[in-house]
């Protein structure tokens, strides 16, 4: 490629190829005489959507890179907005664009790529928009919200030939990948079952209805979700342990340890045939996700799945998968074990599966969007691993066995099931 041409020239004329397809070579900083830091014109251009809690930590590890510029961020909450847009001016002494609506910052045309971080329930929209304006994407897991969204992104994602990566960073750790490999290159023989232990949920304090402070819009902040009165429990920190917005300690996590649960499978592109179990789910205040929960899914050739919260069930955290034999690895952010510790000293040959060794969850997504090849965590691959928590949590919230086609995604002869596979959207946000 010509040293003529910019990054954001290439990327633009590549919208037409298929992820994986192009090439990219980046002009050197130092033939522009800029030291080590690119040009302008070969910075991937970064708008941030969501910069509390997870968004920041996100927009810090972007901010670190060298070959990126933040230009713009986006929140609901002028406070959250406010000290976002100014840590990244005294970043790059540079101004910094602010919005409070996110269709603003999609629809500036110097931005190539968008880090996104909101409450679940806006998740479909907010991806959307952003991949159908031509951003590549860094989102945070849970992929959606509900199931449907999340096909929705994943097609999207496809239909735009975006790149995609979503923020289930264990992929892009040493000792998660050697466990996967291990399992994958038939270590354990066949795999029987595995089990996926995330935490506990917690019940509601007290609440107390008021106004929403002066620095929160809390209509733009409800968004399609149905209206429900403000109060401190409901929103920042807070919504996940609220159906209408997340889906408790299970959809937090599910993004985690069921994703390595699949990709220790090959089950990136697939799920369960049925899915069984129970929850309780808290009857008083207004947080009314499962505080526990557990569930079998039963893949092709009988391969079960459970999920269980580790506080009222004999899993343990992280992801454990069991050969024929009883042999078993298990895998967490504290490490790796097995049942006969020299199974973790094998190394894995070069003919065999070797999965992507990533430089860094962020950086690899960066990568990808000069090289347009796939990330580890492509919208696909977390559609997947999402899945198996919605269809959890629809077993458990009808108490019935879900029979699922993980080919067409539909459950069979259960309409009442069958609709909650997707959430109303209040006006007038749609997908």
């Amino acid at each position: 490629m010509s040293n003529s041409i910019s990054r954001r020239q290439f990327i633009k004329s590549a919208a037409n190829l298929s992820i994986g397809s192009a090439l990219f070579n980046v002009v050197p900083a130092s033939a522009l005489g800029r030291g080590s830091r690119p040009a302008p014109s070969n910075r991937i251009v970064i708008g941030c959507i969501g910069v509390g809690g997870q968004g920041l930590s996100n927009m810090h590890a972007f901010l670190g890179q060298p070959d990126t510029q933040i230009v713009a961020v986006c929140d609901v909450d002028s406070a959250h907005l406010s000290a976002a847009r100014l840590e990244v001016e005294r970043h790059y002494t540079s101004t910094c664009a602010a919005f409070t609506d996110f269709r603003e910052l999609c629809s500036r045309t110097d931005i190539d790529a968008i880090s996104m971080a909101t409450p679940d329930h806006w998740h479909a929209v907010t991806a959307v928009t952003a991949l159908n304006a031509g951003k590549d994407m860094y989102g945070e897991k849970p992929l959606s919200h509900c199931l449907a969204e999340g096909r929705a992104i994943a097609d999207a994602q496809k239909r735009n030939a975006r790149v995609w990566q979503t923020g289930s960073w264990q992929r892009s750790q040493a000792h998660f990948r050697h466990a996967a490999e291990l399992v994958r290159n038939g270590r354990l023989g066949k795999v029987k079952r595995i089990e996926v232990g995330l935490p506990t949920g917690s019940a509601c304090p007290k609440v107390e209805f008021k106004d929403p402070p002066a620095e929160l819009n809390y209509e733009m902040w409800l968004g399609p979700s149905r209206y429900s009165p403000f109060c401190e429990q409901r929103t920042h920190y807070n919504w996940r342990w609220q159906l209408d917005y997340g889906g408790g300690q299970l959809m937090d996590w599910i993004g985690h340890h069921a994703d390595i649960a699949n990709w220790g499978m090959g089950w990136d592109r697939t799920g369960p045939e049925t899915i069984e179990g129970s929850g309780v789910y808290p009857i008083e205040g207004i947080w009314n996700a499962a505080t526990s929960y557990s569930f079998t899914c039963t893949y092709k050739e009988g391969i079960e799945m459970l999920v269980a919260d580790t506080g009222n069930h004999n899993v343990k955290p992280g992801t454990k998968w069991i050969g024929e034999n009883g042999s078993w690895i298990w895998v967490d952010r504290p490490g790796v074990e097995a049942s006969n510790k020299s199974l973790l000293e094998e190394e894995i040959g070069p003919d065999e599966i070797q999965l992507f060794r990533s430089p860094g969850h962020q950086r690899e997504f960066l990568d990808c969007v000069k090289t347009r090849h796939l990330t580890t965590c492509p919208a696909e691959t977390s559609h997947r691993a999402a899945s198996i928590g919605h269809l959890g949590q629809i077993a458990m919230l009808t108490g019935r066995k879900i029979r699922w086609n993980p080919e067409k995604e539909e459950i069979a002869d259960d309409p009442e099931a069958s609709r909650m596979l997707s959430t109303p959207m209040r006006s007038p946000w749609h997908i």
